[in-house]
């Protein structure tokens, strides 16, 4: 019932206002009937019904301008007071209203200011103007506790509206929070899955193109070769379309019957990479250097990529025959060097603006708290050269780097382990 009321009186604030206004007539007016049986009543009741009736109208605007409402109300019962009515509680009621208003919908300090100006004038006007010999107390402290109780209550309605707005406001905050850190996970999926795509569309292309090369090429001096190379490019070819149907699923409901279930790839594929490449007509080898770390999902994709990257990269733009992946476990990092023997011209790396290679290698190592460094080397060729911890934790500050002097070498002892697949 409370909360029904509270309601209808939101949507209809001038029509509770007005029944308010009606409700504190009466009180007002039977307020000035009231009077100590030893004490003769004033005879002034047309005058007191029409101060009550200034009072409570005043109080219709009492949401607009609550201090002029408080001044006038505080007058009209000074008057009163001073035709000989007694300060009661229900003569007081259009002035308690004001106050109350007056502490809901303003500061603290100008309710405090008009308080206190409230209660001087009604105990110096009782106490000096008021004909009628009342005893002091009624005349003193009887409209102090009056007043006070309305702007404690108008106090705690304030406060409690505040409290409520603080609340809205932490609500619509966190709202808009969750909004964007949705939004935010989506374009970083959305950035993941490109980086997959281009990573998986540059490579089986790259390589496509160099074996279709190679084979027109055999085809005019060596004819008994050119069936194995289009063999190779058939397994290149389905090998793409294989990797992009893995890719594309992810971005299909959960649910999806045909969504492949294919694991995502590691550095146990190099095998099968190095055996595309070297059909591309370039010569990849492998070393690793110290014991193989098993490694979590995410590093050993990122430092597959990264070598499949890179060797595209090798392929697409430097004149080079061979290209050396290096493998390196330390206790707690995986360095991953590529390297090739080409010449150390403009042509061995995209200019800017023109590929993404390099920027999305950087994008991964630095996804899991790694780092990546590439360029061309002294003795000729290019380097791509990066450190991935073996473990991922976000919660530890990521350590600093220190990179090796020289990483990849062409007379580099290739290791008789296989390099490490994922755990």
């Amino acid at each position: 019932m409370t909360l029904s009321l509270e309601r209808y009186a939101d949507r209809h604030p001038r029509l509770s206002d007005a029944a308010a206004a009606v409700v504190l007539f009466g009180f007002a007016v039977l307020g000035g009937s009231l009077n100590i049986p030893e004490v003769e009543p004033p005879d002034q009741d047309e005058l007191a019904v029409l101060l009550a009736a200034v009072s409570c109208i005043a109080l219709l605007r009492h949401r607009e301008y609550p201090r002029t409402t408080v001044i006038v109300t505080t007058v009209c019962a000074m008057a009163s007071s001073s035709l000989g009515y007694m300060l009661n509680p229900l003569l007081m009621a259009p002035v308690m209203s004001a106050l109350y208003w007056l502490a809901a919908l303003t500061d603290r300090r100008t309710t405090r200011c008009y308080l206190l100006v409230t209660v001087v004038l009604l105990v110096t006007n009782a106490v000096l103007i008021d004909p009628v010999d009342y005893p002091l107390v009624l005349k003193t402290l009887a409209p102090t506790i009056w007043v006070l109780l309305p702007v404690a209550a108008g106090s705690a309605a304030r406060l409690r509206l505040s409290y409520m707005e603080a609340v809205q406001a932490r609500a619509d905050h966190a709202e808009r929070t969750r909004e964007e850190e949705a939004r935010l996970r989506v374009a970083e999926e959305r950035m993941r899955i490109a980086r997959e795509l281009h990573d998986v569309v540059a490579h089986h292309l790259a390589l496509a193109n160099a074996q279709a090369g190679t084979a027109a090429h055999l085809s005019r001096t060596h004819p008994d070769r050119v069936q194995q190379i289009l063999d190779d490019l058939s397994g290149t070819t389905s090998s793409a379309l294989r990797e992009l149907k893995a890719t594309v699923g992810l971005m299909r409901q959960a649910n999806d019957p045909d969504a492949p279930l294919e694991p995502a790839p590691g550095l146990a594929r190099l095998p099968e990479l190095t055996d595309a490449c070297r059909t591309a007509g370039l010569e990849v080898t492998v070393t690793t250097d110290g014991t193989p770390r098993p490694l979590s999902p995410g590093v050993d994709l990122t430092a597959f990529r990264i070598v499949q990257e890179a060797l595209t990269n090798v392929t697409k733009h430097a004149a080079a025959k061979a290209a050396y992946v290096r493998l390196a476990y330390s206790q707690d990092r995986l360095t991953v060097t590529v390297c090739d023997d080409g010449t150390t011209t403009a042509a061995t790396t995209p200019s800017p603006g023109r590929g993404f290679g390099l920027i999305g290698m950087r994008e991964r190592a630095h996804s899991i708290g790694g780092d990546l460094q590439a360029g061309h080397r002294p003795q000729g060729g290019f380097e791509v050269t990066t450190q991935l911890p073996l473990h991922t934790d976000p919660k530890e500050p990521e350590e600093q780097i220190t990179w090796p002097s020289a990483s990849c070498s062409p007379t580099t002892k290739p290791s008789s382990e296989p390099p490490s697949g994922s755990s």
